[in-house]
């Protein structure tokens, strides 16, 4: 009834039955109502006719579905599932599109094209990798992407259930999901695990596959591959079951068909030197291979297959010997077929004597020729007591030839799969698997024998397991969903099954009938009629035989031929010519010669084993072929259930294998015959068709109006669809998404389309009617213009004041006429605003009753909202009138530009609250740092308590120090000392520092009595032999105390040598050690101690000379008195007295830092405050314009933000403005300093002369230490390279070196050590720097190089230390670049010219590996961002999905957008460009990065067909430009990097053009000149209209451009090599910068270097 009536509604297009084409589309011509028996229709040739409904059942024709819906990659997406609608599509996209593959639900249905596609490359695999099933157009590679990914995500083992009919490419298939297993996991060992998995195909290949009638390399045997995983899902072993080899084969072919390859690859090698031993021929020569009379494929050179046999034997371990016994067994397999029986008599037969085919046998197999041919015309009967040998007839003797053939070919079949197993076998355990069932489809032919029997029986299980399996997800997903759960009636073929495995079924009673002594065909015939005829609905009995039987299987009914049956169901085989080939004398092939399995190649080619008890033997015998086969199937239903199942359905278009040719009749029996109809019907009985509430949104919003749209989409998709569907059990709504029964999204789409359809003829009717008025106008124009142009031509000039008249009459005229209109037009005027006056008043006092009425009813408040509607169309309606005035234009323009402005501002706040974010980071930074601060402040207090505190002991020690010393004994001083005695030797050291000040005190103090006297009296020279006695005593004293230190240091080594436990003071051990360096820095110290001394006593003699030598008694002698009084304990005085100077020095500086130190963390808790402040204000703000409506919220935030972000803006300006001034003065203070740096120099320089002393001014004598002229050179230990390694390389930190410190630092550091070494001369120096420093790079690359900053960094670096290495090289092309001053730095010892070659090869790697790691990090970015995400929103149509759900082109939160990819980018931009890196370098990696952007996202839309749409060809080339822009604003249009997406664009070019005419296939040829044919021509194919106006592109227009381009020479790839990097390069980019102005800052822990 809901047919007909959409029928009725609607006037559908519908599918009618036809027995050539099967089913054909007619549309209806006249509706359908309730009642008729006849349909009138019209057939696509243009043909009517009437349709008679069946009078039984009055069943409708099936509906067609919408043309928008034909060629989806699901078929479970389509409105209308049913049979005719599978087929058409499957058509359409098979003959129009090229896609062989499509998605069925959970199925993947594969069409054999009959030709090589491009579709399996490496580039392909990368392609699916990693990406979702539904994302990607249907393919063999997103079923096995699937199923890897699966068995990671839930620890669960995955199958691949791969099946069809003979020839539909079911071999391929598993063939192509292995290969991508190989490539995609790779193997965990060294053993290439992968490689041997896809070797054991070639060997499978060839002694499992023939030709048939219906396929050139047909699998004549089941097999199911598992592939094992380790825990990190790597591939580390396989194994293999097989099932039901086709024996018969080797015997027998049919026309036109082969024997296995491998017999045909053995007769093609015939010649080779190594097959000469096995006496071959061609391959007509044997019986067993010429029957067919088929020996040649086209296009396969058996020759070259054998090659590849045997190397994949190799890869597998079966070495030359056993290959060899395989090729024996083989060779003698078809020299036993050539041997011939004479006929003695009806019951005896013999073999000619000498007969060459079997003498050849024997010779190959090692056996004796006589029993051989004995056995081969006798057999043995045993009876109770007595045993008889008959000879038999020539017919049965052909039999027994061919059984003993058969039997040797199944056995060595069986071996080698065994060793195939073995070599594929683990010894890592294995942590899960996917299995790949290659198994053989549903078969039917004319004579259908035992082989079909267990075929159909197989494909009976797996179908029933196939429907248990949709039918769970079904229950599934509507449970997840909570949508109430209805039971689906479908096919249950339980009761087939039990027919032929239950108890008395058909292999029951076929068993039983083989244990029979004279059973026959004919007898088991008869026992199956009387058991299930007539009792069971499902098996038959033909009408004209008694030899056959009929069993309804799940896809059609099959006729079986009894004869034959219990022959092959026993499978016999003579004992005793088993038992002539277990004697063979052959190595290779006898019992003693043992293969790595522990087998020999005939050891199972026995009945029974050689010491086998009788028991078992009979055992033995009981297994039938049928027992065998039900067994293996039982357990390999167990093993699938077990897993999670994965379907490939291979379909065969044609049986003449004409590529791309579909013939329907045969394809619609292989789609009922694999159950793609069945998981249709199971679908379409529920609810088929499934939307989220956003897809539905999107697409169907057209049909609401604005009243309609709330908040809450699920809502107003509730709203919406009960308007437009009445019955409700059409649909559910489920918790995400809305469920629909068949049909109703066509009816939407119809909805839909009339929408859109009546605005479209609206649209074109408006631009009709202007194109028609100007049109008009012009002609108008035209018309007038040339009317004044001719008219003076044509009159004579006699008229010339008829013409003058004329015209003033005309002025008069025009005058009068508009006179008369604007009367008119006033008196209208009055008119029409006096009625409006009154129609006004009229409607205000209706308006003003209801107004009374209303207000006294709660009904008004209700309809408010519908008045503030009607205001909102009245506004709008002034808004359309406003858009058609003339000013229009002008105001459009000026929106536009405003917008544009508006977006430019939106992007630079955006950037600077990027920056206003990363300025609070470092404010939390600084905050951090003045805690540190803080903690090192307590530290240093610490310290100066402890200082005072020794400061305190010091001056103890100072006044026991003479009396212990007087105390001392000569003998105590030689005995064994302390460390007590350690400590006052230290003690020491500080009493000379002590003794130095009292000295630098007496000289200042003799300075200004020198001063004082200086104008008083003369010098004498005999002023020196005032004081001798003082100077000489000093001398005397302190040389005495010197040498007493000395003999206390080697007494005290001496005493730990002898007295010390040889554990603590051995050579070596730390304690001696670290007292050995301490005494040799106290020994140090007193010798510096002594020289500064001296000083002192040179510059104080020279004082005394120039003292008035008439000083006054008092004064000299009192100063004589205080210097000896100073001496007499002078040295721990002076020692005293420089620990006081030192610890004032210290407490001045410990000051003056906590005071800096105080400063700062003031000045950050400001900082803090004020951000706190301003948080709280963003805050308040935020609740203010959340009370806002969502409008004035917007445009609120945006006026605050933007006067915010002006706002600081000004105070940055200030603050920049003050920094520019500081500096400056800091220059000016820098040169002053300078000059007086150079002043004092050159004054020091000068030598002084004793006349100028006396003239000049005696001031205090100092001794500073000379400022130095650096060379721009770091000096270091060689036993600090590891910690230098270790410091600058190792565990340097990136982020805070790029932002606190000069770009480059590392490289000039190791640059300026290298130029120390290169100074010192010390090559062995250079060279382990260099290494080290090369090695350091490459472990942190090592250990941290999938982060972008490290690599970045390192790259920036190494490749400025290579700039440095080239710049002060000494070279003359690199030195033109230097000032005078950097051309002084160069190097003068060594060449390091190797080593830049070095350095540029690993700036090189590092090159590739931030390329890399620039891949990783946008290539999740790239699909989403550049091809699903809807960048303008509304312009693609969302389509109706199936059940492979894509990704949504809705920006959810969490999904990539071109924002996304934008901001990525400028990240990557401002770290490159903190980290100093060069700018073409820059330019490089921006390039490359395009490129890959480009690549990767054309390489997508050739691999998703609902991407190739006008739609999405604009939204690419919007994404295109807003690139393109970003390149612009970083000004890197010069980098090449738009370029690189030049192929993206013009692929979207392709999308949007016309593709209809030759003129436009000339303009598609010469406008895609950066695409290859193929990639032109797969986007023409993959084209697909979103809405029902656009077209899809003809066949006849392919095949137009693809003539076009025959003569261009392109790669045939299809996709881009997105792995593809471009050669990079370095130029010469000198620094500026002088290395003797480079500081090393304290926070890289660099002190133990020293500049120079």
């Amino acid at each position: 009834e809901q047919i007909g009536e959409i029928c009725s509604i609607l006037c559908q297009v519908v599918w009618i039955p036809d027995p050539e084409e099967v089913w054909k589309s007619a549309e209806l011509l006249k509706d359908y109502k309730q009642g008729d028996k006849v349909i009138q229709l019209r057939l696509e040739e243009g043909k009517e006719l009437e349709y008679c409904l069946d009078p039984k059942t009055k069943e409708l024709p099936p509906l067609r579905n919408p043309d928008i819906l034909v060629g989806e990659n699901d078929l479970t997406a389509l409105s209308y599932l049913h049979e005719p609608a599978v087929l058409h599509n499957l058509r359409v996209r098979f003959i129009d599109s090229k896609l062989i593959y499509t998605y069925c639900g959970i199925v993947l249905v594969a069409i054999n094209p009959y030709e090589q596609l491009p579709i399996y490359g490496e580039d392909i695999i990368n392609a699916y990798s990693g990406q979702n099933m539904g994302d990607m157009d249907p393919h063999i590679f997103a079923v096995a992407e699937e199923a890897y990914k699966q068995m990671a995500r839930d620890e669960r083992n995955q199958s691949i259930i791969v099946s069809g009919e003979s020839g539909a490419g079911k071999t391929v298939s598993a063939k192509y999901a292995m290969r991508y297993f190989a490539t995609v996991s790779g193997s965990a060992s060294e053993a290439n695990v992968e490689e041997k998995v896809l070797a054991s195909n070639p060997i499978m290949e060839s002694i499992g596959n023939a030709k048939t009638t219906r396929n050139d390399n047909s699998s004549r045997f089941g097999k199911y591959i598992e592939i094992g995983f380790d825990k990190r899902y790597r591939i580390i072993g396989a194994n293999m079951r097989t099932y039901l080899l086709e024996k018969s084969r080797v015997v027998f072919q049919a026309e036109e068909e082969r024997n296995y390859h491998i017999f045909y690859q053995l007769c093609a090698s015939a010649a080779l030197p190594e097959f000469k031993t096995l006496r071959l021929g061609n391959a007509n020569y044997f019986h067993y291979t010429k029957q067919g009379g088929s020996p040649v494929i086209d296009g396969i050179d058996d020759a070259k297959e054998m090659v590849h046999t045997r190397q994949a034997c190799s890869l597998l371990g079966i070495n030359d010997s056993h290959q060899m016994g395989i090729f024996r067994i083989l060779a003698g397999i078809l020299h036993l077929g050539n041997v011939g029986f004479t006929s003695r008599d009806a019951d005896s037969c013999t073999i000619p004597h000498k007969h060459e085919p079997l003498t050849i046998f024997c010779d190959l197999m090692g056996v004796e020729y006589q029993e051989m041919s004995h056995w081969l015309c006798h057999r043995k009967l045993a009876t109770a007591s007595e045993t008889y040998i008959k000879p038999i007839s020539k017919l049965q003797a052909i039999n027994a030839r061919d059984a003993l053939a058969k039997h040797i070919y199944a056995k060595l079949f069986n071996w080698i799969v065994d060793h195939v197993n073995k070599a594929l076998h683990s010894t890592v355990k294995q942590h899960s698997f996917i299995g790949v069932l290659d198994i053989y489809g549903f078969e039917t032919f004319e004579i259908n024998s035992f082989e079909q029997f267990c075929i159909n029986y197989a494909n009976e299980k797996l179908q029933q397991q196939f429907n248990m399996h949709v039918f769970k997800l079904e229950q599934e997903e509507y449970m997840k969903e909570q949508i109430p759960w209805t039971l689906i009636d479908f096919y249950d073929n339980q009761p087939c099954i039990n027919l032929i495995e239950a108890k008395l079924g058909i292999l029951d009673l076929l068993d039983e009938e083989c244990k029979m002594p004279k059973g026959s065909d004919d007898s088991w015939a008869q026992k199956l009629y009387n058991t299930h005829l007539k009792k069971c609905a499902l098996f038959e009995k033909p009408r004209m035989s008694n030899k056959a039987f009929i069993i309804q299987h799940f896809a059609d009914k099959v006729e079986y031929q009894c004869e034959g049956f219990l022959e092959k169901n026993k499978d016999t085989v003579y004992e005793e010519q088993i038992k002539v080939l277990k004697s063979s004398k052959v190595s290779a092939l006898s019992p003693t010669s043992a293969t790595p399995s522990g087998r020999t190649l005939l050891s199972r080619t026995a009945v029974k084993p050689a010491k086998a008890k009788p028991g078992q033997a009979s055992k033995e015998h009981k297994k039938t072929v049928g027992h065998q086969f039900r067994n293996s199937l039982h357990l390999l239903m167990e093993t699938l259930n077990a897993t999670t199942p994965h379907y490939v359905r291979c379909i065969k278009p044609n049986d003449f294998k004409f590529p791309f040719t579909f013939d329907e009749k045969r394809a619609v029996q292989q789609l009922r015959a694999c159950g793609v109809l069945e998981t249709i019907r199971i679908s379409a009985a529920g609810f088929p068709s499934r939307w989220t509430y956003q897809e539905f949104f999107s697409r169907y919003r057209v049909l609401m109006k604005q009243k309609d749209v709330l908040s809450d989409r699920k809502q107003t998709c509730k709203n919406l669809l009960e308007k437009l569907i009445l019955d409700k059990d059409k649909y559910q709504f489920g918790k995400t998404k809305i469920f629909f029964r068949a049909g109703q999204v066509a009816y939407l789409e119809k909805i839909r389309a009339d929408k859109l359809r009546v605005a479209c003829i609206r649209i074109q009717k408006t631009i009709r009617g202007w194109l028609m008025r100007k049109k008009y106008l012009l002609a108008h124009l035209g018309t007038l213009a040339l009317t004044s142009v001719h008219l003076p031509l044509t009159r004579s000039f006699s008229c010339e004041s008829t013409f003058c008249l004329l015209h003033k009459a005309i002025i008069i005229q025009k005058h009068v006429r508009g006179w008369l209109a604007r009367v008119r037009y006033r008196r209208s005027l009055k008119a029409i605003v006096y009625l409006q006056c009154c129609y006004r008043r009229m409607m205000a006092k209706r308006e003003l009753k209801k107004l009374k009425i209303e207000a006294r009813s709660v009904e008004r408040y209700k309809k408010l909202n519908i008045g503030m509607e009607n205001k909102i169309m009245q506004l709008q309606r002034k808004v359309d009138e406003q858009v058609n005035h003339k000013d229009y234009k002008s105001l459009l323009e000026k929106l536009t530009n405003l917008e544009t402005t508006y977006n430019t501002e939106t992007e630079k706040l955006r950037s600077d609250v990027e920056r206003l974010r990363m300025s609070e980071e470092e404010a939390k930074n600084a905050t951090n740092r003045v805690n540190m601060l803080q903690e090192e402040i307590t530290k240093l207090r610490k310290e100066l308590h402890q200082t005072q505190s020794e400061k305190k002991t010091i001056e103890e020690w100072a006044d026991k120090y003479k009396q212990e010393t007087e105390q001392q004994e000569p003998s105590e001083k030689k005995a064994p000392l302390d460390m007590s005695l350690f400590l006052k030797l230290q003690k020491r050291v500080t009493e000379l520092e002590q003794e130095k000040q009292s000295l630098q005190d007496e000289l200042d103090r003799k300075e200004e009595q020198a001063l004082r006297t200086k104008t008083r009296v003369e010098i004498k020279p005999k002023s020196l032999d005032l004081n001798p006695d003082p100077k000489i005593t000093i001398r005397q004293e302190l040389e005495s105390e010197n040498k007493k230190l000395k003999n206390e240091l080697n007494e005290l080594q001496k005493a730990l040598l002898e007295k010390s436990s040889p554990v603590v003071t051995a050579p070596g051990a730390p304690a001696y050690r670290v007292l050995l360096d301490q005494l040799t820095s106290v020994s140090e110290e007193l010798d510096v101690r002594k020289e500064e001394v001296l000083i002192l006593r040179s510059q104080l003699v020279s004082q005394k000379e120039a003292i008035q030598p008439k000083v006054s008694n008092s004064l000299r002698i009192q100063s004589l008195q205080d210097y000896h009084m100073l001496n007499e304990d002078g040295e721990l005085w002076l020692v005293y007295e420089g620990l006081k100077q030192t610890n004032r020095l210290l407490e001045s500086q410990l000051q003056s830092q906590k005071k800096s130190h105080d400063n700062e963390l003031e000045a950050l808790r400001g900082e803090i405050q004020s951000l706190k402040e301003e948080n709280n204000r963003q805050q308040q703000l935020l609740a203010q314009n959340l009370q806002l409506p969502p409008e004035a919220r917007i445009e609120a935030s945006l006026q605050h933000e933007i006067t915010r972000l002006t706002n600081e803006n000004l105070d940055l300006m200030e603050q920049l403005e003050k920094q520019d001034k500081t500096v400056r003065k800091l220059k000016k203070q820098l040169k002053v300093f300078a000059k007086k740096i150079g002043e004092l120099e050159v004054g020091q320089m000068e030598n002084i002369s004793p006349g100028q002393i006396i003239d000049e001014p005696i001031r205090p004598v100092n001794i500073p230490r000379k400022e130095k002229d650096f060379q721009g050179m770091l000096e270091y230990k060689k036993d600090d390279e590891p910690k230098l390694v270790k410091n600058l390389i190792l565990d340097l930190k990136p982020r805070g070196v790029a932002v606190n410190l000069i770009p480059g630092l590392p490289a000039y550091i190791l640059f300026m050590c290298v130029r120390h070494a290169d100074y010192l001369n010390d090559d062995q120096k250079v060279r382990s720097l260099l290494t080290s420093t090369i090695n350091g790079i490459k472990k942190v690359l090592k250990k941290r190089g999938d982060d972008f900053e490290t690599v970045s960094f390192w790259l920036s670096n190494t490749c400025r230390f290579l700039h440095c290495l080239k710049q002060y090289s000494g070279e003359e092309g690199f030195m033109k670049h230097n000032t005078p001053r950097q051309n002084e730095h160069c190097l003068t010892n060594f060449d390091l010219a190797e080593y830049r070659q070095v350095l540029s090869d690993l700036a090189i790697q590092i090159y590739q590996q931030l390329v890399r790691v620039l891949e990783n990090i946008l290539q999740p970015m790239i699909v989403s961002g550049m091809l699903e995400h809807e960048t303008i929103q509304g312009v693609s149509g969302v389509k109706p999905p199936g059940l492979r759900k894509r990704t949504s082109s809705i920006a959810d939160e969490g999904t990539y957008t071109l924002d996304s990819i934008i901001r990525q980018l400028n990240t990557f931009h401002s770290v490159m460009c903190q980290h100093g890196m060069d700018p073409e370098l820059i330019k490089q990696v921006v390039k490359q990065t395009f490129y890959i952007t480009g690549a990767v996202t054309l390489n997508n839309l050739l691999l998703r067909k609902d991407m190739c749409s006008w739609s999405k060809g604009m939204q690419i080339r919007y994404n295109v430009s807003q690139l393109e822009e970003w390149l612009r604003d970083k000004n890197l249009m010069n980098s090449g990097a738009k370029e690189t997406l030049e192929p993206l664009i013009q692929a979207a070019q392709l999308l949007q053009v016309k593709k209809k005419t030759d003129e436009d296939a000339e303009a598609i040829c010469s406008m895609c000149n950066a695409l290859t044919t193929a990639q032109i021509v797969k986007v023409l194919n993959l084209y697909t209209p979103v809405n029902e106006f656009e077209e899809r592109v003809s066949i006849s227009f392919i095949r137009t451009i693809q003539m076009r381009l025959r003569d261009r020479k392109d790669s045939p790839q299809l996709l881009m090599d997105a792995k593809h990097i471009f050669p990079v390069t370095f130029p010469f980019n000198p620094s500026s910068l002088a290395l003797e102005t480079i500081q090393i800052p304290a926070s890289l822990g660099l002190a133990f270097i020293s500049r120079v």
